[in-house]
Order: C-alpha cells, then sequence, then structure tokens
C-alpha cells in the first residue's frame, strides 16, 4: 500500500470581499487572434523558507507571457506590476479582454482603474472553480 503524499497547496484567491465582480465575456468565446483575450493568475511559487507569489499575465491565444512580477505578498501592487509589464508589451489596439478569477488583487479599484484606462474590458470566472480560468491555471502548471 503505497500513501501518496499530500500536494503543497497555497490559497491565492480571495473572492470574499466588497468590490464589484464581473461577468464572465469569454465563455464559449473562440480565440483568433493574439491580444484578443488575456488571462491572469496569481500562483505560489518557493518553498516553506522561501514565500514567494507569481502574477502572471498570459495571452490567451498564443500563450505568451505578456507580464510577471515576484512578490511576497498577494497584494494588488504585484498584479498592477504584471499588467503594466503586460500593456508595455502590447502590439495591437483592437479590442481586448482581461480574464481573471475573481480575487481581490484583479477586483480592486486600482486594478480596474487601470484596465479602464487602457479601455481593456474585464471578465471574471462565474465560479469558484479554477478550471473556469482555465489557461491560466494551465500556465501556472495546475492543470496538466
Amino acid at each position: 500500500m503505497l500513501i501518496k503524499p499530500k500536494k503543497n497547496y497555497r490559497i491565492t484567491t480571495t473572492s470574499h470581499h466588497r468590490f464589484r465582480k464581473h461577468k464572465n465575456l469569454i465563455e464559449d468565446m473562440p480565440l483568433e487572434q493574439p491580444e484578443q483575450v488575456w488571462v491572469s493568475d496569481i500562483t505560489y511559487i518557493g518553498g516553506r523558507a522561501n514565500n514567494c507569489y507569481l502574477a502572471l499575465v498570459t495571452d490567451a491565444y498564443s500563450k505568451k507571457i505578456m507580464g510577471y512580477d515576484v512578490s511576497d505578498s498577494l497584494a494588488t501592487d504585484g498584479s498592477l506590476r504584471a499588467l503594466d509589464m503586460a500593456i508595455k508589451q502590447r502590439k495591437y489596439k483592437d479590442k481586448l479582454i482581461h480574464h481573471s478569477d475573481r480575487g481581490l488583487q484583479y477586483c480592486s479599484n486600482d486594478y480596474q482603474k487601470a484596465l479602464k484606462k487602457k479601455k481593456i474590458m474585464p471578465s471574471m470566472t462565474g465560479s469558484y472553480d479554477p478550471y473556469a480560468n482555465a489557461i491560466a491555471e494551465r500556465v501556472n502548471g495546475l492543470e496538466s
């Protein structure tokens, strides 16, 4: 009999908050070109001694990482730095949707203000299921 080791699991999404949650705009949407949809997520990296969080903004079509930030906390600042890096790499000026989970970082006033300033439409998962944001989760290595 083999005992499977427990997976090192950290919760990075706090979706019980006072901020507005947006509708899922990408459900069943065909991806036809780069920079049509960006997906964002945060994942825990490091061991017990090194607590770090990696915020990623990934192009859903090409799977290119457009922006990233490594931080020692789950504060909104790390996600904003990743978004800022992604915006600086943006090549196309067509309509862009930013899709994420309903985490506090993405719903915060500062993050939503940054999206609005660049005319990027917010979209969020409609449930607590991590597979609802499967593209971002796949990049983070949570889905095979």
